[in-house]
């Protein structure tokens, strides 16, 4: 379609300032949305989340985990069309759907990958310009053709039909961006993304969603929650998410392998779950990592290995928030 035409890479050097209004279409995000009489109480027994307790004008992080714990998908939960979408990687939705439809054959609940389309609003004048599209106040919105969900102060995501994000892209003076942009912001924020190759290998405290609100310890049982819940109580979790930052003098691979320095070896740490490369070689990327290292631990790509790492700042704390 032509008009997706114009979104190209920002060619950004870590110094450059962002721009003040940006949109990106964002082809490798996708949802979940359900529909149907039973859609609040089945989605409650099957995520971190508390779907009750959730109101039309508010977002959650939330993870849907295996029986042992193990994470499906880490999404974000709206109101959206008179059912819930839940906002996430398109790479893990078929496992993930799979997965989620599992035990809906006794309830009235439908539920599909939608069709809408992803845009990201980004930058200062992110907020003036949903005003520009809703009068509505709160952080999720109903807009023509979909919602438009406040992320943080600089951001909101569009879930859209394709007429509607066709009008909004070709009548908006943003500059129009490739998704890295908001890859980009993810990272920075230190949310919890997930891929395909990592499905079903952290619990949810290893993707600090017990920081950000995406876990309710006071909710009834779900899926994988004696897991979750030993983790809390027990302190089992000895793993974390991270910001870690270093130089590039190539492009980054998609789950590239993270070493740490121990003693004078370098050995696995983990895998980059995401990575942004700006154009001086400066780069940033997200990894879970055991949450007992030494801040000050020299960090390395496997395959860039003539260029030290190290952990950047979280911007919120590892303690729960629930």
């Amino acid at each position: 379609m032509d008009w997706q035409k114009p979104f190209s890479p920002l060619k950004l050097a870590s110094s450059d300032a962002l721009p003040s209004l940006a949109v990106a279409n964002l082809p490798s995000w996708s949802a979940i949305t359900m529909v149907g009489d039973d859609k609040k109480s089945y989605l409650q027994g099957q995520v971190t989340c508390d779907v009750v307790t959730l109101d039309e004008q508010t977002s959650t992080f939330g993870a849907h985990c295996d029986a042992k714990g193990k994470v499906w998908s880490v999404f974000r939960l709206f109101h959206h069309n008179g059912g819930y979408a839940m906002f996430q990687p398109a790479s893990i939705i078929e496992k993930e759907l799979a997965e989620l439809k599992k035990y809906a054959i006794f309830s009235k609940v439908e539920m599909a990958q939608t069709q809408e389309m992803a845009l990201g609003v980004m930058g200062e004048s992110a907020t003036a310009f949903i005003d520009t599209l809703s009068s509505q106040g709160g952080d999720v919105r109903p807009i023509q053709g979909g919602t438009a969900v406040k992320i943080d102060a600089k951001r909101w995501l569009l879930l859209v039909d394709a007429p509607c994000a066709e009008k909004l892209v070709t009548e908006s003076q943003a500059e129009k961006v490739s998704q890295e942009l908001w890859t980009l912001y993810d990272i920075k924020a230190g949310l919890p993304l997930l891929n395909a190759e990592q499905q079903n290998e952290h619990i949810p405290q290893a993707l600090n969603l017990q920081a950000l609100g995406g876990i309710s310890f006071s909710k009834g049982c779900y899926t994988g929650q004696e897991t979750v819940a030993r983790a809390k109580y027990r302190g089992i979790n000895k793993r974390a998410l991270f910001i870690v930052q270093g130089a590039a003098e190539s492009e980054i691979d998609a789950n590239a392998e993270l070493e740490r320095a121990v003693g004078d070896n370098w050995r696995s740490a983990g895998k980059l779950l995401a990575s942004y490369r700006y154009t001086d070689g400066q780069a940033l990327a997200l990894v879970v990592l055991p949450n007992n290292l030494d801040l000050d631990t020299k960090l390395r790509l496997k395959d860039q290995p003539d260029h030290e790492w190290t952990f950047a700042s979280l911007p919120y704390s590892l303690e729960d928030h629930d």
